[in-house]
């Protein structure tokens, strides 16, 4: 489905050149579930905004089913980008004086699709949200909100759905929830790409993918096996941080008397 070969993504700071993506080659199948980890700056949003088209590498070939889109024109992205792609970003991108529906919408606008009210609660339907589809962003949790952001990107049935840190914002149950939604999506065959730096989250992919410093480090399946074992070696690492930070406490400091609050002397009862 994507083939990208020597990728590479390079920004002019001043005088010194920030080499975002340092050579990148992957493939990517129609109907995997994969993660893109990896420190901040190892080059993982990058990779996912040129495979996404919604940016270009410096250097290399990106095909998308068979389509050589590396070189394409503004307008030609876009309209890929518009029928084949959905995005959902970590701060949800929603029209804060627009309603849920109305923020689902939006890409329809765009393709002049007709009914595209009832296309649009149709997919707030099939995110659990139907019954908020009038409330506004400001009215919504957390939750919802990114619920309402799958939601517009499921809404022109794309065949990928690219999440840039989807669980960033949310709590451990409600992210939770979201990833729910995404492995009932790819459980319908849509490609689902996720990037994040919560080793916990890009473990529920069946294809993990590690960067640093703008190249893959390593790309491997995930089977339930090899995702137990991630999981108890992060609980272990954690427990070891957190020992090791209790041991240095400083010892609670012991309360002030009363009559020293304040620097006023209170009257001892008799």
């Amino acid at each position: 489905m994507i083939e990208a070969a020597q990728l590479r993504k390079e920004y002019r700071m001043g005088q010194s050149v920030v080499h975002a993506l340092d050579g990148v080659d992957l493939r990517i199948e129609s109907g995997e579930f994969l993660s893109i980890t990896g420190p901040s700056g190892s080059g993982k949003s990058t990779l996912m905004h040129i495979l996404g088209c919604l940016d270009r590498p410096t250097a290399g070939s990106l095909r998308f089913e068979g389509q050589v889109i590396s070189a394409l024109g503004d307008k030609q992205l876009a309209r890929i980008r518009n029928r084949h792609i959905g995005f959902v970003f970590q701060t949800f991108n929603l029209i804060q004086r627009t309603t849920a529906l109305e923020n689902v919408c939006v890409p329809l606008v765009y393709t002049r699709r007709s009914f595209a009210r009832a296309t649009a609660r149709a997919a707030l339907e099939r995110v659990g949200l139907a019954h908020r589809a009038k409330h506004k962003p400001s009215e919504m949790s957390g939750g919802e909100c990114q619920r309402v952001a799958i939601a517009r990107a499921l809404v022109n049935r794309p065949t990928l759905i690219l999440a840039d840190e989807p669980t960033g914002n949310l709590d451990t149950r409600t992210g939770e929830q979201i990833m729910q939604i995404f492995r009932d999506l790819h459980a319908e065959g849509i490609t689902i790409l996720l990037v994040t730096h919560e080793l916990n989250v890009a473990v529920q992919a069946h294809r993990m993918i590690q960067m640093r410093d703008g190249r893959i480090l390593e790309d491997t399946a995930v089977d339930e096996a090899h995702r137990a074992e991630i999981r108890t070696l992060t609980y272990d690492a954690h427990q070891r941080v957190f020992e090791a930070r209790g041991a240095s406490k400083p010892a609670p400091a012991k309360a002030a008397p009363e009559s020293a609050i304040g620097g006023r002397k209170e009257p001892r009862p008799a």
